[in-house]
């Protein structure tokens, strides 16, 4: 979580609604009147403690079900309802409410204090909602998808997002067999005009539409194979102006009738020169294998980039096979396989001459279906990259919500925040899981050398029958703990996969700076 400031002088009668509107009222009645440059007036302004903002999530709603197909089709496309969930874990708060999508109508409520948790079925998109207490609000929610059957067959989990201007997104497929969705909503007050960029394995696609209207409280479906037809790899770039939105892709496979994997593809980092992606769990593999996953990159800028990818084990740091120095196009979508490597929990680092971005699929093996007994099932689960945390933050503090009716381990790798990846040094930090009441069920310390992986499951830290809602992970400080909790549901036809991240909340507090403008001449 982010540091207050202290400020020198200040001024806690002073909302963050009024500071806004002194700042808009100086910018109007300035426009007309001399520049303080050119009168060489300079007048000390004072820091102005403001208010940290409630925290707000928005959480993906029901998945998009696809279109009913003939009736003469024996295969129904749904023949099961899929079970929709939301579970929200708020560690400090002032209090809270998930709402509708348009903040109007409010499902459910949450007490102050120090954990409290909420669960519920989700019929629409919902905001998490947590006000701050002196410290900004510590929440996390995910909702998640389980389905046991049809096209959609899998377990399609994701953290509530905070909402942006700007997104990138890293995963999907418009080829044939396969769909990508991208949602788009908007939980402001004002609408906001979205532009869309869309990268595929050749290059920059050219669109015929690249801006989408979104209204406030509204919730828009852009079916990306109708922008950019058979495109194996996709990326996409969401920019908003008006208004902030969250953005995710609905991302499902078919071979021929047979299921194989459908997630929710979150934002990853921005671009940046190293990118880094947590909790990659991957099964013993052939280098060839179709259940091995990959590693999506795309160089957006105008130039060919180097790039390095290096995992960080439970052994310590090594390149991933194959990728020692890879050449990236600019605008070109490109997946790195992740076979032939051990069974176990990485972390990825990407390492570049040029701002990268980044984000991993993984998958698991399945048992055929009555449709077709020759094609076995899929699942896959598509894990963003995680921007680093502020260098200034107080602490690293994480938390993430546990999926309804999943189990969960947490994976974390300890990056060095600069230098080399296998520097000496150790990442030390409080592990806290969280029970159906929000508070800690067990507090577990854990060590871990940089440059190094380790992964915890939570059901065997905890009583037996504990329904586990969280997980919380309090760093000491000094090296990077990146975390990403692996959520399963174990099935007799094969594993259900997915993959959350923390969020970093979205604040908006501290000091700001109020300066008296000498042009009003006022005191």
């Amino acid at each position: 979580m982010g540091a207050r400031l202290t400020a020198v002088t200040a001024v806690r009668l002073v909302s963050g609604a009024a500071v806004a509107a002194l700042v808009a009222g100086v910018a109007v009645l300035g426009s007309g009147l001399p520049s303080p440059a050119t009168d060489e007036v300079t007048v000390p302004g004072a820091l102005v403690d403001v208010p940290f903002s409630p925290t707000r999530l928005v959480c993906a709603g029901p998945l998009v079900l696809p279109q009913e197909r003939d009736a003469g089709d024996a295969f129904d496309p749904v023949p099961v309802t899929p079970l929709t969930s939301l579970v929200a874990v708020a560690t400090s708060s002032g209090g809270g409410a998930v709402t509708d999508l348009g903040g109007g109508v409010v499902a459910e409520r949450f007490g102050a204090g120090a954990s409290s948790t909420t669960s519920r079925w989700v019929t629409e998109p919902l905001v998490v909602q947590a006000e701050p207490t002196d410290d900004p609000a510590s929440v996390a929610a995910a909702t998640s998808a389980y389905v046991t059957a049809g096209d959609l067959r899998g377990l399609a989990a994701a953290s509530c997002q905070a909402p942006t201007t700007d997104a990138w997104l890293l995963g999907g497929s418009t080829e044939l067999g396969a769909t990508a969705l991208l949602v788009l909503q908007n939980a402001g007050s004002t609408a906001a005009v979205v532009h869309l960029d869309v990268y595929g394995a050749t290059g920059p696609v050219d669109l015929d539409t690249e801006q989408y209207l979104v209204a406030p409280g509204a919730e828009r479906v852009v079916v990306l194979g109708g922008l950019a037809p058979q495109e194996r790899r996709v990326a996409v770039h969401v920019t908003a102006t008006g208004g902030r939105v969250t953005a995710h892709v609905q991302d499902s496979t078919l071979d021929g009738f047979t299921p194989t994997g459908t997630d929710l593809v979150v934002a990853s980092a921005p671009p940046s020169r190293r990118q880094v992606v947590p909790g990659v769990a991957v099964l013993a593999t052939e280098v060839d294998d179709p259940d091995a996953g990959a590693v999506r990159l795309l160089a957006p800028g105008g130039g060919t980039t180097t790039a390095r990818v290096r995992l960080l084990g439970p052994d310590g740091v090594e390149d991933l096979p194959g990728a020692g120095e890879l050449v990236l196009e600019p605008g070109v979508v490109t997946d790195v396989p992740l076979g032939g490597l051990p069974a176990g929990a990485y972390t990825l680092v990407v390492e570049a001459d040029r701002a990268v971005v980044a984000s991993a699929m993984l998958a698991r093996p399945g048992a055929p279906t009555q449709q077709d007994p020759d094609v076995a099932t899929r699942e896959r689960a598509w894990v963003p990259s995680v921007p680093a945390p502020d260098a200034a933050a107080a602490t690293d503090a994480q938390v993430v919500a546990v999926p309804d009716r999943a189990t969960g381990t947490l994976v974390l790798g300890a990056v060095a925040r600069s230098g080399a990846l296998d520097a000496d040094g150790t990442a030390t930090a409080e592990v806290r899981v969280l029970g159906p009441d929000g508070e800690p069920v067990v507090r577990e310390r854990v060590e871990l050398a940089l440059g190094r992986t380790a992964a915890w499951d939570l059901t065997q830290l905890v009583p037996a029958g504990t329904r586990v809602r969280g997980v919380q992970v309090m760093p000491d400080g000094g090296a990077w703990l990146a975390g990403g909790l692996v959520a399963q549901v174990d099935r007799p036809d094969g594993t259900l996969l997915s993959v959350l991240v923390p969020v970093p909340a979205d604040l908006v507090s501290g000091a700001t700076e109020v300066r008296e403008d000498p042009r009003l001449g006022t005191r």
